[in-house]
């Protein structure tokens, strides 16, 4: 996938993930919702959403900078944030 994806694309990319696989209402998907509070995403929902953001950059994110994640909004900045260092 292109290095030179904006947020806003990141986040589309994401909601719809969120939409088709975790079947989370589109309206739903914020940049400040909370995955784990607001959208019911559990610890092997998390580890699903890693594997599906594996196919939108091309490589593993590290579980490690996925711990620190916790809003759709800090998602969307460590997959920018990964595309830019790729």
């Amino acid at each position: 996938m292109s290095t030179t994806m904006s947020k806003e694309e990141i986040f589309d990319w994401v909601r719809n993930v969120l939409h088709k696989h975790f079947e989370t209402p589109v309206e739903r998907v914020t940049m400040d919702a909370n995955l784990y509070q607001d959208l019911d995403i559990d610890s092997i929902d998390a580890v699903d959403l890693l594997i599906h953001l594996k196919q939108l950059t091309g490589q593993s994110i590290s579980p490690d900078v996925f711990k620190q994640v916790r809003t759709v909004s800090d998602v969307v900045d460590a997959v920018h944030a990964h595309l830019q260092n790729a």
